[in-house]
């Protein structure tokens, strides 16, 4: 018995955790793929990592949920690429603890090529 739990508890450090349900996640509602996504504090303009890294395919197709990591909950500014070739910014976007925020067409306003 003493065994199959080391054996259990061997196994279970090596086998990568699934999504959780909590997982905050980003749901893109834009028209294109996003190919880059970084966040930062509103108006502080200090960008974090990208967040595309945490897809396969390191992309967020239209109508995709992207898990968002080191990210705390609170209001951020959201800045991606498409891949249309748009840089977009969204300002005071609210981020939940294992809750899903999107960002649709309609709300861009701030973008350029």
């Amino acid at each position: 018995m003493a065994k199959a739990a080391i054996l259990m508890a061997f196994v279970l450090a090596f086998v990568p955790a699934a999504a959780s349900a909590k997982d905050t996640r980003f749901w893109n509602l834009t028209a294109n793929t996003i190919t880059s996504l970084q966040l930062s504090p509103s108006g502080k303009n200090e960008w974090g990592r990208n967040q595309t890294e945490n897809d396969r395919d390191h992309t967020v197709d239209h109508d995709e949920r992207l898990t968002i990591t080191d990210t705390a909950a609170g209001t951020y500014d959201v800045k991606f690429i498409d891949s249309r070739g748009r840089t977009c910014v969204v300002p005071n976007i609210q981020v939940k603890s294992g809750a899903i925020f999107s960002i649709e067409e309609k709300d861009l306003r701030d973008c350029a090529r």
